[in-house]
């Protein structure tokens, strides 16, 4: 494309610009019409522009798994999805405990996606994520991770995660703990309550994560040493991390789009595509959820894309895994709360924008004069149905499955360079 190109009529801050563009940057926001008439020039007839965001929980299952997902296909559903940072979850096979795995995520990613999305590989918190040894995380600090997780698999040895927490740290390395307590939890298939009972399910109690969030809290307090919580769904989380900051505790929180949206009734009829850990909770969690986003107790919203193949998910309810997949819904799913009036334009560029950037130190500039053109053209108004062709990735395990949503990226900018456009039917 040409180095220099402005985009026409989108919405920034609810004003009507024009965005000029000129080597990878934006060298001038005008008024529609006022910029160089010499130049081409693309108009989007009123579509809403958002920084590209930030997906800090993605499994992308490469290597290993690749029947379900894989780098290529993993970021070819984040850049149409809106995301051009992407950091990728240590449950490969095998576990990306080690430089030689970071090193190959890294290098698929530069072959495929040369000018974006941007990889982050997390590391695993211990070999093999069995909990019992710590991986070698100055090694893959050097490697290229972002961060350290055990993902999926909580530590149950406190005071292995104490060492861990302290090693992390000296590295470098931010890290992201799963907050689930494996005994209370353990065998679980969707959230603990009547619902439960009636359908003859193993429940997940909220206690199960609450425990583990205070546990994260005390260590990070009695540490001084920043711990991030992740996929938070429940209300008894939200009144922890709200104290612990009130406290001064150096803790971040995420979410995700489904504990925002939808309850525990979405699996009343054994629907699989609705199973996820943690587990859909009560109309209750949802609100407080919601509220925490509001009002920055829980920092950012994350995906937690977790792709499966359709066999994986068509067996009985509790012998089927966890996980939704999400990159290509999110902003949908995020803009009906916005249409709804549960969160704001300014709540998502904070979530999936500002704060993921702050937080893990990724230097984004956002869309103003002078910052590096990293940018979506979001239509808000256009319709689409959730199908298995319109959705990019392998992983078609979603509830909106044969839904119609609103809202779909136009265009992905990064660096200047155009590296997504929706296909006209």
């Amino acid at each position: 494309m040409n180095s220099e190109l402005i985009i026409s009529n989108v919405y920034l801050d609810n004003e009507l610009v024009d965005i000029y563009l000129s080597k990878g940057r934006i060298k001038e926001i005008s008024a529609p019409g006022t910029l160089r008439e010499d130049l081409e020039k693309v108009s989007y007839n009123g579509a809403l522009l958002l920084p590209s965001l930030v997906d800090c929980h993605v499994h992308l299952r490469d290597p290993g798994q690749e029947y379900k997902e894989d780098i290529y296909t993993g970021l070819k559903a984040a850049v149409g999805g809106g995301f051009s940072h992407v950091f990728a979850m240590a449950n490969t096979s095998p576990v990306n405990d080690n430089e030689s795995i970071t090193t190959y995520m890294l290098d698929k990613a530069r072959k495929f996606f040369p000018k974006g999305p941007n990889l982050y590989p997390i590391a695993a918190l211990t070999k093999g994520l069995e909990g019992k040894e710590l991986s070698p995380l100055h090694e893959l600090k050097q490697a290229g991770c972002i961060a350290v997780s055990n993902d999926g698999i909580p530590v149950k040895d406190n005071e292995l995660f104490r060492r861990a927490m302290e090693y992390a740290h000296d590295a470098g390395l931010l890290v992201l703990d799963h907050c689930e307590d494996p005994y209370l939890a353990k065998d679980s298939a969707m959230n603990e309550g009547k619902l439960s009972a009636r359908l003859g399910l193993k429940g997940q109690p909220t206690v199960a994560e609450a425990l583990q969030v205070s546990r994260d809290i005390l260590l990070a307090s009695y540490l001084n040493i920043p711990i991030h919580l992740c996929h938070i769904s429940c209300e008894q989380s939200v009144e922890l991390i709200y104290w612990a900051k009130k406290k001064g505790v150096p803790v971040t929180a995420e979410t995700c789009p489904h504990y925002l949206l939808w309850d525990e009734l979405l699996v009343a009829q054994y629907n699989t595509l609705a199973k996820v850990n943690p587990p859909l909770r009560t109309r209750s969690d949802i609100l407080a959820i919601r509220q925490a986003v509001r009002e920055g107790i829980i920092d950012i919203i994350v995906t937690d894309h977790a792709p499966h193949a359709d066999f994986e998910k068509d067996v009985p309810f509790a012998l089927a895994p966890n996980g939704i997949s999400g990159l290509d819904t999110a902003l949908s799913l995020l803009w009906e709360l916005v249409v709804m009036d549960e969160l704001s334009v300014k709540d998502i560029v904070r979530c999936l924008h500002d704060k993921p950037g702050e937080i893990f130190s990724l230097n984004m500039s956002g869309i103003c004069k002078g910052g590096v053109a990293n940018f979506v053209v979001f239509d808000p108004n256009l319709s689409w149905e959730v199908t298995p062709n319109t959705l990019m990735s392998k992983g078609k395990n979603t509830p909106c499955l044969g839904k119609t949503l609103k809202g779909k990226v136009l265009s992905h900018f990064i660096d200047g360079n155009l590296v997504y456009k929706l296909e006209e039917d």
